[in-house]
């Protein structure tokens, strides 16, 4: 590894404006940004300082990895309620040295306590959906730190330092991330360390108050000195644990001490020319391949870009394949099917043929294969041809709520992914894998690297992998455009909700049945894109979180 390497300061220098104007917006975009092209790189995250970490860890030498693992320790001060080395992430990233993609799950598993017929004594319905009984072995930190010995350049520490600078001097809060932040409030309460870390004077902060968190920063100065054994079993470790323990939660320090990431084979659909990739089970990857699948059979073109036709087919086709996700993807190790049998393509045909275009499924079943996630995402290219395309979560909005005293960082409520039902391949049991939402996506044209997204945002991101890169296969949108493009959100049932489509769309998808839902206030997903062009980069960011795209 190199030394101890000085970062830059980046200037941006503003050019004088025309005396004449013309305001150029595109008719498939509501934010009127234009995609970004670079010559050397490029990087969408979902704030701004992110970004600006991200580019001076490749300005001083860095490469892709550097700076994504730069860019989510970033997030983890400016995006507390999303992300954060208290969660899990996964990474799909092409190697330029190795030519070919590889994966990366660094999730963690239930703690040693966990039982579900504990819960079901005590009378529990359903896994808590916050407070200790919901944190799982975090396991972001160790995936930062496993893609940065394999393929970065530079030591944990230096990637770090912005992240720490940061959390220490404080920065102005930016308004989206204030306005989530205002929305769980009574959440941060329950929790003295919470409140005490994220609320000032017990309120959330508005958009351009200063927020700093030093508690933070030294956790990622103990973790810089002393590696991350720091957390995985040291004493930063033990602090959680025993913190934990004293509210009645399920981890150990073994359970710390015994985790491990794993490097995984992604597993990849072919439409049209392109293949998308995702990442296998225990996340929900699969989805996003099985809606792919049965649409290319369709004339989608045909039927026009967010038409009632189109939307229906895509939401049909939604219902069907997370049928199959919500009935059998759970922990590998525990499943009772393969993801082999669940992406056959005679399979997914007899699935596609359910869909009746004249009528929305009330309910659709889990079919019957042959036997034989709140989060940030981030894309970064550099100029060797790595590309990553990574996410990071603490699962619902500020996790599980609760902070160790003195750590600054919420533990994710990962647990909440489990079932009590009885038989279920995702039913908890100590050492588990719990059912993942959180997924980044990437796509090869021709074997060749071309494209790393995502779309954040739980069961919002394999409906919305798709409808990006429809909107980029099949309607010939640039990044940005693909990225604005009104979006559907099927919740489930006939209930959905649609942004940004004429009052004759939504007469339209009403005859056919669905129900349609009030879209202020949901969550239509916040993507993040880096393409690879013929020479050079194309970057974009969605308007729907307070993002930017940059390259150099």
């Amino acid at each position: 590894m190199p030394g101890h390497r000085v970062l830059p300061v980046l200037l941006f220098v503003l050019t004088p404006t025309p005396s004449v104007a013309q305001v150029v917006t595109s008719p498939a975009t509501h934010s009127g940004r234009s995609t970004v092209y670079a010559p050397r790189g490029a990087v969408a995250t979902s704030q701004p300082l992110a970004t600006g970490a991200a580019l001076s860890i490749m300005e001083a030498g860095g490469n892709a990895i550097d700076a994504a693992v730069a860019a989510a320790a970033v997030l983890n001060v400016t995006e507390p309620h999303m992300t954060g080395m208290g969660g899990d992430m996964f990474a799909l990233l092409w190697s330029a040295a190795e030519e070919r993609l590889v994966g990366l799950d660094a999730s963690g598993r239930a703690g040693s306590k966990a039982s579900a017929e504990a819960l079901v004594a005590a009378g529990a319905t359903s896994v808590p959906g916050s407070g200790p009984a919901s944190v799982t072995v975090p396991g972001a930190l160790s995936g930062w730190s496993a893609l940065l010995e394999r393929y970065g350049t530079m030591t944990l520490a230096e990637v770090l330092a912005p992240a720490i600078r940061i959390a220490e001097e404080g920065f102005p809060v930016t308004p989206i991330i204030a306005q989530d932040w205002q929305g769980q409030v009574e959440k941060l309460r329950r929790d003295p360390g919470a409140a005490a870390t994220f609320l000032l004077d017990g309120e959330a902060p508005r958009a351009g108050d200063w927020f700093s968190n030093p508690d933070l920063g030294r956790s990622f100065r103990r973790v810089a000195r002393g590696g991350i054994g720091e957390f995985y079993g040291g004493a930063l470790g033990r602090e959680v644990v025993d913190g934990l323990d004293a509210m009645g939660g399920y981890l150990t320090l073994d359970d710390l001490r015994n985790h491990e990431v794993r490097w995984v084979t992604p597993l990849s659909m072919d439409y049209k020319g392109y293949t998308l990739w995702e990442l296998p089970p225990s996340g929900q990857g699969v989805a996003a391949l099985q809606m792919l699948k049965m649409l290319e059979d369709f004339d989608l073109r045909g039927m026009g870009h967010n038409s009632a036709a189109y939307l229906h087919t895509l939401i049909e086709a939604k219902k069907l394949a997370y049928a199959d996700l919500d009935r059998y993807v759970a922990d590998p190790d525990h499943m009772d099917v393969t993801v082999g049998q669940l992406l056959d393509p005679e399979y997914i045909r007899r699935r596609a043929a359910l869909i009746d275009p004249s009528h929305a499924a009330e309910r659709a079943d889990p079919g019957d294969p042959a036997t034989a996630s709140e989060t940030i995402y981030l894309s970064v290219a550099d100029e060797d041809g790595n590309m990553v395309s990574f996410i990071n979560s603490v699962f619902g909005y500020f996790g599980s709520g609760v902070v160790i005293p003195g750590t600054g960082f919420i533990l994710q409520n990962r647990g909440a992914g489990f079932t009590l039902e009885e038989g279920h391949p995702n039913r908890i049991a100590a050492g588990k894998r719990p059912f993942h939402t959180i997924i980044p996506a990437f796509v090869t044209k021709g074997g060749e690297p071309w494209l790393a997204y995502g779309v954040m945002g739980g069961a919002m991101q394999p409906q919305g992998h798709v409808q990006v890169l429809l909107n980029l296969v099949e309607f010939g949108m640039d990044l940005q455009e693909a990225i604005d493009a009104a979006r559907f959100r099927h919740f489930s049932g006939t209930r959905v909700a649609i942004e940004g489509v004429d009052q004759e769309v939504l007469d339209g998808l009403s005859v056919l049945g669905h129900d349609l839902r009030d879209p202020a206030g949901i969550a239509f997903g916040g993507g993040q894109a880096v393409m690879k062009l013929e020479k050079g980069w194309a970057a974009g960011s969605d308007p729907r979180k307070d993002g930017m795209a940059a390259g150099r």
